[in-house]
């Protein structure tokens, strides 16, 4: 559903608006690379049909795709780059502690709902990080958050001190809740009721736990079942070392999600959760394969929308105010009475 403001008026004009979204860019995927130990790599648009390298996301997103006439081969439009990630760190042998990034982009043909923080087109930091099996932990995820987290602040002084009339948003710190002790909480509430109400609690929260089964038998979102881990038992009486870096949006007054992320599964968790799922038939293969056969490492990895953390960091109200997709004429309408310009 659109929301208007009140006497919305953007931060930055046309112009400066486009050389903050730049700076924005530049600033934050180099304090990603230097927190996380990064290195930039190249991506693809698209991948070849049946080799299970594209996500499944939920499992009903249909992916763009087209017949290749000169190779007589079906590709697709990468929905994210998840497990081309992963492969890439065994094919260039990158060391536990250290992995890469990249531009992904992306087309959601299926998206539910177009509105202020929902386009067709996807952009986003896609990274990856080699790890151990010592690192598949709950503490070791808490870690790599915070410091995605402090990513996230560095950028938000960058673009203040430049643009002083931008105020900060961002909580001084970064809350962990697991979406277990949110269900018991408000037990009444949808799951994003029970984001709402948390995140503007906290201000800014990692939300643990997405795609698992929850006490009362349902989920609080999907999650495809062979790239983040959300069915393994942690130790802390919890299930899941996934989750969503969730941002509280003064402006729209809602869960603002910039970043779905997780330790990936390892062999364990892989077949466990194809079983849940009913799945198994996707062990057949070649990313399936490469996993079970040790061919490529263990990681953690997840994405960053871009154009959502400019629209955050600008205040913008409409993610169409940083990024040029395609809008309903309603939508385009509705939102020009109001101040609002999307691209």
């Amino acid at each position: 559903m659109l929301v208007i403001p009140k006497d919305y008026q953007p931060t930055l004009d046309a112009r400066h608006t486009e050389e903050a979204v730049k700076m924005i860019k530049d600033t934050f995927q180099k304090e990603l690379a230097g927190a996380l130990s990064l290195r930039r790599v190249t991506a693809p648009l698209f991948v070849l049909s049946g080799t299970g390298i594209n996500d499944n996301l939920n499992g009903i997103e249909r992916p763009v795709s087209f017949e290749i006439s000169s190779i007589g081969k079906r590709a697709e439009i990468v929905q994210s780059l998840a497990k081309w990630k992963r492969m890439k760190l065994g094919a260039y042998n990158i060391a536990p502690g250290e992995g890469l990034y990249t531009d992904m982009n992306a087309i959601r043909a299926d998206e539910e709902e177009l509105d202020n923080l929902h386009s067709v087109y996807v952009d986003q930091w896609d990274w990856e990080r080699t790890i151990t099996a010592a690192d598949r932990n709950p503490d070791f995820l808490e870690g790599i958050v915070r410091r995605i987290y402090d990513a996230f602040r560095a950028t938000e002084a960058a673009v203040c001190k430049a643009y002083p009339i931008i105020t900060p948003w961002l909580s001084p710190d970064i809350t962990f809740v697991h979406t277990e002790d949110l269900q018991k909480r408000y037990p009444d509430l949808s799951p994003k009721e029970r984001e709402n109400k948390a995140v503007e609690e906290y201000g800014s929260i990692f939300l643990i736990g997405i795609g698992g089964t929850l006490p009362d038998g349902k989920i609080h979102d999907g999650r495809s079942p062979d790239y983040d881990d959300w069915s393994t038992e942690t130790g802390d009486g919890h299930k899941g070392l996934n989750g969503d870096i969730i941002l509280w949006n003064p402006l729209l007054k809602c869960a603002f999600e910039i970043s779905s992320m997780g330790i990936r599964v390892d062999k364990s968790a892989l077949l466990a959760q194809l079983k849940i799922r009913d799945c198994e038939d996707r062990l057949q293969l070649l990313f399936h394969k490469s996993l079970m056969e040790d061919r490529i490492p263990l990681s953690i990895g997840g994405g960053i929308g871009q154009s959502r953390l400019c629209m955050y960091l600008l205040h913008g109200a409409h993610v169409g105010e940083v990024q040029s997709s395609i809008w309903p004429e309603e939508m385009v309408e509705e939102c020009a009475k109001n101040n609002i310009c999307l691209k």
